[in-house]
């Protein structure tokens, strides 16, 4: 089981750093910023239909923000789904 673990954990970093090294010049943008860019090219005249309300601080504030928005939303799910399996365990212990 452990080396199983170990090859999962050397496929992600896999995952993780082969971009990067493929496309060393690439922009890494978000998608809003590429459809931004593209709606623009198309129409010239296009004005977007409302501002943010905040504008973070800098790129890595925003980085910051999502991250933790994944993993709070992450987070949850494992816990619902665990408890929910724990659950079902017990009733059936009992």
């Amino acid at each position: 089981m452990k080396k199983r673990n170990i090859i999962l954990l050397a496929l992600c970093a896999l995952l993780i750093i082969v971009p990067f090294v493929i496309s060393k010049e690439a922009p890494f943008e978000g998608a809003d910023a590429e459809a931004e860019e593209l709606i623009t090219e198309i129409n010239k005249d296009y004005e977007p239909w409302f501002e943010s309300l905040w504008e973070p601080p800098s790129g890595e504030v925003e980085s910051f923000l999502f991250a933790f928005q994944a993993a709070a939303g992450a987070g949850f799910i494992g816990y619902f789904v665990g408890k929910k399996k724990y659950d079902k365990g017990n009733k059936s212990a009992c």
